[in-house]
């Protein structure tokens, strides 16, 4: 991070050491406050207009400068990123959410400004997203194109770690980082967003397939706590698991434009949430979702269910000619 002024320095320290923000969150977090104060030196009139704003500098922006910093600066850079750098709602959201934690340590943490500017600062309407995920039905193709691999370490190693992707819902670092030691009867302690830890429930198919596995999982590897091996005997990096998980997905005759290690996070919950009445709480904390707003997309998708608890409905089926005189 070249040219960053001492007190988002400061606080980006802050973030990741005492929140515990994983680097590529703080990372984003550092994205949109750099946007943020090119433009206010921009409508402060504090460089000239012709400079391209990916040149602007930051490195002087300093406290007196942002005590001057108001509501209004806010709302209009919140413009300016969605006419000018085609933000759509879910990108403003963020950058509200980047104003809103700067400016919250500012106030709260170190006392620095007397007045919180991003306090009134309202979030954009974020449309639903609504999650992609595999069907059951599709979730069982892929899990056979896996059993075709004639390999017994290939087929054993990959089927586990679909199984526990499709099973558990777990995000691609939490599964390339699970040690043998966290692995106790049927619970799995993972580290999620955030070095948070939290327990994961094996299945009976998940214990099998981990089981299936490590009977072929090589006796002298280089990683010894690693789960996942690749054939030099180290932990499988994110990104083998993504290239193995590829090749699956294009074999078994899914686009994978659109497919990927995180939408089979999405196919466990999905599946959870269709089949399991899973409560959105559990799912949750499952998920390891910090806020609930991030496990709600999981109830946009079931339209068969809603349409089912309409047809149970005792006047379903009632008619003009059918009502008692």
């Amino acid at each position: 991070m070249n040219g960053i002024p001492m007190i988002l320095e400061d606080y980006l320290n802050y973030m990741e050491t005492i929140k515990g923000t994983s680097p590529n969150t703080t990372k984003e977090y550092y994205y949109d406050l750099r946007t943020f104060f090119r433009f206010i030196k921009l409508r402060y009139k504090l460089v000239d207009e012709s400079i391209s704003f990916e040149m602007i500098d930051i490195d002087d922006v300093d406290i007196e400068l942002i005590k001057k910093i108001n509501l209004q600066d806010l709302h209009a850079f919140i413009s300016y990123v969605d006419k000018n750098r085609d933000n759509e709602n879910f990108a403003k959201s963020r950058k509200v959410a980047s104003l809103k934690s700067f400016f919250d340590y500012l106030y709260t943490k170190i006392n620095l400004i007397t007045k919180n500017p991003a306090h009134g600062l309202e979030f954009p309407k974020t449309d639903i997203r609504q999650p992609i995920y595999l069907t059951l039905e599709e979730s069982e193709k892929l899990l056979k194109t896996i059993l075709e691999n004639k390999s017994d370490f290939f087929r054993k190693r990959d089927y586990a770690i679909v199984i526990l992707f499709l099973n558990c819902g777990l995000r691609l670092s939490e599964l390339s980082s699970i040690n043998l030691s966290k692995i106790k009867d049927d619970t799995l302690t993972v580290i999620g967003k955030g070095n948070k830890e939290r327990t994961i429930y094996l299945n009976e198919s998940c214990i099998y397939a981990i089981k299936d596995y490590i009977s072929v999982r090589p006796k002298d590897p280089i990683d010894t706590e690693a789960l996942f091996l690749s054939m030099r005997k180290r932990r499988m990096s994110n990104r083998a698991i993504q290239h193995m998980i590829d090749r699956y997905l294009e074999k078994a005759g899914f686009d994978t434009s659109v497919y990927s290690t995180h939408k089979l996070r999405h196919t466990a919950a999905t599946l959870m949430y269709k089949y399991g009445n899973v409560d959105i709480r559990a799912l949750q904390e499952l998920l390891g979702h910090e806020n609930v707003s991030t496990t709600q997309i999981y109830t946009h998708i079931d339209d068969q269910r809603l349409r089912e608890a309409v047809k149970s409905n005792p006047l379903a089926n009632i008619k003009p000619n059918t009502i008692d005189e």
